[in-house]
Parts: C-alpha cells; structure tokens; sequence
C-alpha cells in the first residue's frame, strides 16, 4: 500500500518503475562518488517522466495535476534512487508557483521541462542582506548547507530579513556568488555552500508572495514523501533475503527474531506512507499544511533511518558491504534527516502548532451519496427527539444502529452510507449503544445461522433485550483457539459440552454466549469444531471472576460441567466452527473516527501536561505523542478510502491495531508522569495506565500480531 490511492497515481509509479530497469539509477548513484555530475545522464529521462511538470499549473507549463500526484511520484523516484537534486528541484517548482508572478512564469516552464534545476536551502540562512527602497537584496556571506545546489542550476534560498525571512532566487553564475561542493553522506544528491559577497537581488527575485514556512512545509511533505519509497525498498529487500537465505537449514525469516524486525519494518513504512499522504493532501488546500508536514516530518525522517538500519540488520554481513545498495538507501535517508534538522525539531514543532489550536480534519468525499444526507437526517433527528423509554426500540429496528448488517436489521449499507449515517448519527447526538460482543455474534448469525435463529436472537439484541458473551478462550488455547479441548459430545437432542473457558468479559451479565468446543476428536485439530450459542443460565454453568491488575473483575472463568445445550442452537455445520469463528473476529464494521483526530485521551493529555508550564523535553515528547495519534486516525482514514474504492484493507488496518495499541499505553503512561509524585496515589490516571496494559494481550498479543503480519502480510515463511 504506497502513497498511490488512484490508478492513474499506480500507472505512472509502473512506468518509473519501467525507466529504472534499464536506466539503473544505483549505478548512477555508486558512480557519483568519483563523478558528481554523474546525475546529468539521467535528468532528462525523469523530467519526460513529468516528475517536474505534474503538480505545476498548466499555464507555467505543468500539467495542472496535484501535490499528490508529485507525493507518488517522488515516492517511487526514491525507491529506485533517483540521483540529482529531485526533491529540491521539486520543492522549488511548487514555491515558484505559489510565489507567482514574472519569476514563475519564466523559470516554472524551465523546471517543468527538465532544462532547470534548483538547490532550496532548509533553514533561514545567517547572511547579511541589506534592503533598498525599491525592494532589491544586497546578500554578504556564507550560507549553510544547501540540498541540490549545483554551478549549473538555480538557487532558492531563505534569508534572514528585517522582518523575518524572505525567499530569494539566485542564478549560481551571478557575480559574487561561488558555489562550494561537499561530500554529501548521499552521493546522489549534489550539496553545497554558498559564498555571497556583494550579490544584488533584484526585486522581482525576492519571493514577497509566498506564505511564511510554505517552503518548509513543502520540502517537509516531499522529503516524507522520498522516505516513503526508501522505507518500501527496505522492507522489500528485507523480506525477499529473508525468505531464501538459510541458517541452520531453515530460511532465516522463520525465525521469530526476524520476522518481528520484517513486521516493525512494515509498521514503519505504512506510518511513513500514511503522513506523507495525508501532508500532500493537505498541501492541495493548504490551511492544515502546516500541522500535517510538521507531523510528517516528525514521524518519516526518524521511521525511514530506523527501517534503513533495520534492512541491513536483516541482510547482515551482506548487507554492510560496500558492493550491495542497502547503505545508498541508508545514505539518502539519513542525509534528509539530518539537513531537515531531525526528528525531535520537528516533535516540537508539531507540540507549538497543537497547542496553538492547529488539528488535522480528515474527510470523505461521499460523491452522489450526498443527495440522501436530507432524508437520512430527518429520520435520524426523529429518532433521537423520542423518549429515552421509545428511543432505542426504535433506532434498533430503524437500521441505522447498525447500518452495515444486511436489511430490515439493518440498512445493508455499503462503506460510503455508512459513513454518512455515522456523520448524521453525531450530528443528531444520537450515540450508538456498544453491543460489545454482540457486534461480533449477530454478524455471525446472520450470515451462517438458520431463519428461527436469526430471529430469535438479531433484533432483540438491537433492541438491548440480549447480551453476549464469548466463550472461545481457553487456559491451553488463547491466541491459538484450534487446540482447544472443550469437548461437546452428540446426545439425543442435543450436544453435551465440557470444559473451561477463561479471559470471558461480561460472563455474569450475558444472557447467550458464543461458543467453540471440538466435536470430532479424529480429524485435524481445525476441522473437529463447532459453533454454537449458548443459554448463560443453563444448568452446569458455573461463573468464577478473575480480578485483574485495577482491582476490577472484569474478565471470568466460565467452567461447563454437562452443559446440555439443544440442536437448534448449533450455528452453520457442524465440524464448520473453524470458519465461523473466523467470520466473528473479521466483523468490523467501516470505522471513522469522529471528532479530533487526535482522539480524547491525547486532547485531555494536551492540557494535564500544559497546566504547569512547558518544557523542550515535555513537547518533545508531546509531539512524538500527537504524531502517534495523527497515525492512527490516518491509518484508519486510509483503510476507509480503500473500503469504498472496493478494495480490500490492506496492511494498514492491521498496523492500526499495533500503532493504537502502543499509543493508548503511552498516553496513560505519559499522563502519570505529568502528576508526579500524586502519581503513587490511587487514582484516575494510575488506574488508566494498569488498565491499558491489557491492551497489548486482548484480542491477540502485540508479539502474535507482530507474527501474523510477518507470516500473512509479508509471506515469510512459518517456523
């Protein structure tokens, strides 16, 4: 899953991919270490490519298309290693747009067809510039480092003004200006310094149009974007050695250790592709730009280097020669980082522009589905005006409780109406009852069981009359539910059932349970289980409550001792539980989050941890912890877009459940840490941060999810 959502944005990463495999930048970059000009045979291929037109207006010679068309683009450029000041020259076209005026209209059609490049400096540079009444530049000094200047190409440059910083285009052939080479860490992209003594801007080069920090965020939102491909090339590569090189005779990437590095690799490359994304996207409109590259920056820059490292860990002795790629990956990864001003700058820029009030808005565009948001409201509006005593009866057998269940219990709504019902639901104040297990039974039901159980158990669970409990778990058979050993013996009417269950959450309150227990004992362990429902009040039922770490009991022991439970409550064949159970754990339902995309807890975080004062390390942390959170919804925001473009979720739903898991147990512990020594004292935030250690273990523990993304999503190989 790259940054790529359209076909069009698929079909031009195809033909870079095509350029590469016979123009073989890595050769280009490995030459550029004697040869710095090595980049020039390569240039006029990537700009006929459009990489310098596609997000230029059609009228400065672009093509008119978007800064997430570029993003793609840019993105695959990297994973091939693209030589040259690319993302400078990049950086530089956008600027001059949006600059406008007589500089874009002659220089943009230049850098649109290739016949231009540009060095953009990464932060406001120490020289002295003296101003004169008609608005030229007089520049005296040296400047820091500058990604992309060349002798032969232009220069965008930041300097410090009298009323902040301005932008000013400089030809490198001017007089007073000299150009100094250095050794880059990445060969493949020219670096250099710039003497200026006595240089004379004239005004129609100084940059007046341009947005404060539009410079910034834009190079900010491509560099994660060139991150993205260098992270997709790591892990590529990572996963591809792993599966065919062998120790002690088996591949390497059956071994746990790997397939934990492989899986965090994936984690890091879908985060890097997902705030790259999304800051593009932002770039198109611009009011949330800032907040969006900021955070993009501050989760790439670092994910990349550490996926780069990760790469060569995994490829090991190999790895760290000379003669493979790898190191030219950690190279151009680590020279962005470093030229950006890191990571942690970038944490606390994204902490500032928080607390400010700056927060990322993610929407859908439902395209025809909004003619129907009129008549959905007035329904959902009715609904939410009846009584309390009338309300749920009603939303229950409305459809609109559960949208995505098949009519009349629900609306069968594909993933955009969902969507919209669940905008509508909160703009009505109208919230959704949680039916907990509930949600994952009836699907199940509905799916697999007969008429009479359908009946029988769907609409009253709507309607609140029902509650669920599910006993799969066993003390021999938690993430692996195939060994179990409850046993349901066929006895005239019915089944037989006994065994324990355990970790069972709403046991005592539940009035039905669904429930795994093997049937044939003769068959492989996947093939002998069946699926049944189960009365709680059946006699042989006995409930013992297991008191967790908060001191709560929320979780049982459900013991079954001769449970007899009827025929008519077997649901599908039976021996067919196996595939009914994993029918119940892949309900989910479309999810988008509403309100801050930040979520609740980093909101209440944000002000626990500004009521004292701030401090560089707090907001260094707090932005880390934004960051996170931004992921998370992006994640999910991503999984959406896929869902109603008719295709299957990808890596990215699996990598929310790791990303989210990790941020909740941050966040709780982040907050103790604010209260100091209050924090010893039992209370709300001690007791959110023992309760969120479950996290990690529910549902499947974080090591067995980190396995099943290496084994499903990546194809490494079983041990």
């Amino acid at each position: 899953m790259t940054i790529a959502t359209t076909d069009e944005q698929r079909a031009v990463q195809e033909s870079i991919r095509a350029w590469a495999r016979s123009a073989e930048p890595s050769v280009t970059v490995r030459a550029a270490e004697t040869d710095a000009q090595a980049w020039r045979a390569l240039w006029p291929a990537l700009a006929e490519l459009g990489l310098f037109a596609v997000a230029l207006p059609e009228d400065l010679g672009g093509v008119g298309a978007t800064v997430v068309d570029l993003a793609a683009m840019l993105e695959q450029a990297a994973t091939e290693l693209a030589p040259g000041p690319v993302l400078p020259t990049a950086v530089a076209g956008l600027a001059l747009a949006a600059a406008g005026g007589g500089v874009a209209e002659e220089l943009c059609p230049r850098v649109a067809e290739g016949a231009l490049t540009f060095g953009v400096s990464s932060a406001p540079e120490p020289v002295q510039a003296d101003s004169a009444a008609d608005g030229a530049r007089t520049l005296n000094g040296r400047t820091g480092l500058v990604l992309g200047a060349d002798s032969a190409g232009a220069l965008l440059l930041e300097i410090a003004d009298t009323d902040g910083s301005v932008w000013v285009v400089l030809d490198p052939a001017a007089e007073g200006v000299q150009v100094e080479k250095v050794t880059s860490v990445d060969f493949g992209v020219p670096l250099a310094r710039v003497e200026l003594t006595d240089v004379r801007v004239s005004p129609d080069r100084v940059l007046t149009g341009l947005r404060d920090g539009l410079v910034a965020d834009l190079l900010a939102t491509l560099a994660a974007a060139e991150a993205a491909g260098v992270a997709g090339w790591c892990l590529t590569t990572a996963v591809e050695y792993a599966k065919i090189r062998e120790q002690f005779g088996k591949p390497i990437g059956s071994f746990q250790a790997i397939k934990h590095l492989c899986a965090e690799m994936l984690c890091r490359t879908e985060q890097i592709r997902a705030v790259a994304w999304d800051a593009a996207v932002a770039a198109e409109s611009g009011d949330e730009l800032p907040i969006a590259a900021a955070v993009a920056a501050s989760v790439a820059l670092d994910a990349a280097v550490d996926t780069a490292k990760d790469c060569i860990q995994v490829l090991g002795g190999i790895g760290f020669t000379w003669e493979h790629e790898a190191h030219f990956y950690l190279r151009r990864v680590l020279s962005l980082r470093q030229l950006l001003g890191g990571g942690a700058a970038w944490r606390a820029r994204v902490a500032e522009l928080t607390r400010a009030g700056a927060r990322r808005h993610l929407t859908v565009d439902l395209g025809d589905l909004e003619a129907q948001r009129e008549t959905v409201r007035a329904e959902v509006e009715a609904i939410s005006a009846l009584p309390e005593a009338e309300r749920r009866v009603a939303f229950a057998e409305s459809g609109y409780l559960a949208p995505h269940w098949p009519a009349p219990y629900g609306k069968s709504a594909k993933a955009a109406e969902q969507i919209l019902i669940g905008e509508e639901l909160v703009h009505a104040e109208l919230e959704t009852p949680n039916l907990v297990i509930g949600w994952w039974a009836v699907p199940t039901i509905l799916e697999h069981g007969t008429a009479e159980q359908i009946e029988r158990f769907a609409m009253p669970t709507l309607r609140g009359e029902l509650v669920w409990c599910q006993l799969f778990s066993e003390p021999g058979a938690g993430s692996d539910l195939a060994s179990l050993r409850t046993t349901a013996e066929k006895v005239d009417g019915g089944w037989i059932l006994n065994g324990q269950k355990v970790w069972t959450s709403l046991a005592r309150e539940a009035d039905w349970a669904i429930c795994l227990a093997r049937t044939d004992k003769d068959v492989p362990k996947h093939k002998g289980i069946t699926y049944f429902v189960v009365d709680m009040q059946s006699a042989g039922i006995r409930i013992s409550p297991l008191r967790e770490i908060t001191g709560d009991a929320l979780f049982n022991e459900v013991f079954l001792d001769g449970v007899f439970v009827p025929d008519e409550c077997v649901v599908g064949q039976v021996n067919g539980g196996w595939k009914l159970a994993r029918t119940t754990l892949a309900n989910e339902r479309v999810a988008m989050s509403g309100g801050s995309s930040l979520g609740k807890a980093m909101e209440e975080l944000l002000e626990l941890s500004g009521r004292g004062g701030t401090d560089p390390v707090t907001e260094e942390r707090i932005g880390f912890l934004i960051g996170e959170a931004l992921v998370g919804s992006l994640l999910e925001h991503r999984t959406t877009l896929r869902q109603l473009d008719g295709q299957d979720p990808g890596p990215a739903s699996s990598v929310r459940k790791l990303v989210g898991v990790r941020h909740r147990q941050a966040v709780a512990e982040f907050a103790l840490g604010c209260a100091g020594a209050e924090g010893a004292v039992e209370g709300p935030l001690s007791r959110e941060f023992l309760n969120t250690r479950c996290l990690s273990i529910a549902g499947g523990t974080e090591q067995i999810l980190l396995t099943v993304a290496a084994e499903h999503l990546l194809g490494l190989p079983r041990g």
